[in-house]
């Protein structure tokens, strides 16, 4: 039986801004119907990238393919099937949701184009015949995630597709991310909001300086690299609260636990688990804001 190809197949990539490493020796694989997360803090290397796998950069050194394709010498049959959400707003304002669609389909050599279906998806189907210079941000980002699917594309590549957004765009925007992975297409999308890639995300990729730190599902890197603990707030005799952690992964952290019920008069109990974002700083020695 023949090996499945990967969506997405990275191979050592670099690519240098002048004297500045931007990317270094980066490889990672995304299967279909895989949602990949490359975490990182800005000016990390994460849309450097992405723009290298979607062909607007060349890397200096390694390879990609995408489907199974050379992006070196098939660009243009891989841009046929890809899909593109990026930060700049690169839509054109002067024209209606509906124009831009029909327009961004007809690239593709889509005509007609029904844009209905994908204004629904978005939550844009009252608002299609309004400019877009009268959207809002959610709205005009919502647009770009309609519009990176006019061509039913077979790998999705996402910057940053929800950042500044209100809780309800966002929530539409993982929605379909979420639909699209489901119905087979990989998903690679770059952000540095951990809480976003740990519930959404199959895998991740810690990306900083360039390089690749780290890579596996989130469960897993949080149980390898967090530590455990259970917190606890009890009341003192003279009224006064006080907060204690005790490590579950630690010795005898049962008895631990059992003990201090027992003792204490408590306020309050909970488990607390590491986040992406400890993680990361595990690895990279400095937060995501640093």
């Amino acid at each position: 039986m023949a090996a499945t190809v990967p969506a997405i197949d990275v191979s050592h990539i670099s690519y240098s801004y002048g004297d500045t490493l931007a990317v270094d020796s980066v490889s990672f694989e995304v299967a279909a119907g895989e949602i990949f997360g490359l975490l990182g803090p800005n000016g990390a290397g994460k849309s450097t990238t992405v723009k290298m796998l979607t062909g607007q950069l060349r890397p200096s050194q390694g390879s990609i393919h995408i489907l199974g394709m050379d992006s070196s010498v098939e660009n243009t049959e891989i841009q046929a099937r890809i899909g593109v959400c990026f930060e700049e707003k690169n839509l054109y304002s002067a024209m209606t949701g509906v124009e831009n669609l029909k327009f961004f389909a007809s690239l593709f050599g889509i005509k007609p184009l029904d844009p209905m279906p994908l204004l629904e998806r978005v939550d844009l189907a009252a608002r299609g015949g309004d400019k877009v210079s009268d959207y809002s941000k959610g709205m005009r980002q919502r647009l770009m995630m309609a519009r990176a699917l006019v061509n039913q594309p077979d790998v999705l590549f996402l910057d940053e597709p929800t950042d500044g957004l209100d809780p309800v765009s966002a929530r539409t925007i993982q929605g379909i991310i979420r639909e699209e992975a489901a119905g087979g297409t990989a998903v690679l999308l770059t952000t540095h909001d951990m809480y976003e890639a740990d519930t959404l995300a199959d895998r991740v990729a810690f990306i900083n300086q360039g390089q690749i730190l780290a890579m596996d599902a989130p469960e897993s890197l949080k149980l390898q690299h967090g530590q455990r603990s259970v917190r606890i707030k009890a009341r003192r005799a003279d009224g006064q609260v006080e907060e204690l952690a005790i490590p579950l992964d630690g010795v005898d952290a049962a008895a631990k636990v059992q003990r201090a019920m027992a003792e204490l008069d408590l306020v309050t109990i909970h488990t607390e688990e590491a986040t992406l974002e400890d993680v990361f700083v595990a690895y990279a020695g400095r937060g995501l804001d640093a």
